[in-house]
């Protein structure tokens, strides 16, 4: 029902828009990063930058990625905070110059980036998971904002795809994404459950 699915928006939109804040509150309370990878963080970035811009590129409706700048924001801020308590805050400024660089060129590179924007977000979830399995410890990793992550992508795979674009890409990339977001809370679940018994 078309109400239905403009709840689902509304929602979606909503929870992306304090999807980090859960993530942060916690990585500023314990004035600690433990447990989160920061190339995960990195590449996630760079996916839905690059993301952005293929449905910028194509000329998507708007509300189909008015979310994406918000979350993008938000990912800066975190990781900006992630590389202050490491003390690696001079690369901060070395990324905050190059991101810049890389989104304002589109040709060649940018649409061989655009083919692999899936695979690159992808990665970043994978890449998570690696580093809570070596680790085996979730520390400040927010169960809270990957269990957001799943929300969004449900939301964004029935409004988006469904009714909106009908773009084959989109319906890989989301079912993708929900699929590795639910592991990714699982496991910081599991491990989160393990510290409390240990």
């Amino acid at each position: 029902a078309p109400g239905l699915l403009d709840l689902v928006h509304l929602t979606t939109w909503a929870v992306c828009a304090v999807i980090r804040l859960p993530q942060l509150v916690a990585v500023l309370r314990a004035g600690s990063a433990w447990g989160l990878s920061l190339s995960s963080l990195l590449l996630e970035l760079a996916g839905l930058l690059v993301f952005l811009r293929y449905q910028i590129y194509y000329g998507y409706p708007l509300e189909t990625y008015l979310e994406f700048p918000v979350v993008i924001a938000q990912d800066v801020i975190l990781i900006s905070c992630i590389m202050h308590f490491s003390g690696k805050v001079r690369r901060a400024f070395f990324y905050a110059f190059v991101y810049p660089l890389k989104s304002g060129r589109f040709g060649e590179v940018w649409l061989m980036w655009l083919n692999m924007c899936t695979f690159i977000s992808a990665a970043s979830k994978l890449v998570q998971l690696q580093h809570l399995r070596e680790t085996k410890d979730s520390g400040q990793a927010s169960a809270l904002t990957w269990g957001m992550s799943v929300y969004a992508s449900a939301g964004n795979f029935i409004f988006d795809t469904r009714d909106k674009t009908n773009d084959l890409k989109f319906l890989i990339r989301f079912i993708v994404m929900l699929i590795l977001n639910i592991w990714v809370t699982a496991t910081i679940l599991h491990y989160k459950k393990t510290k409390k018994t240990d």
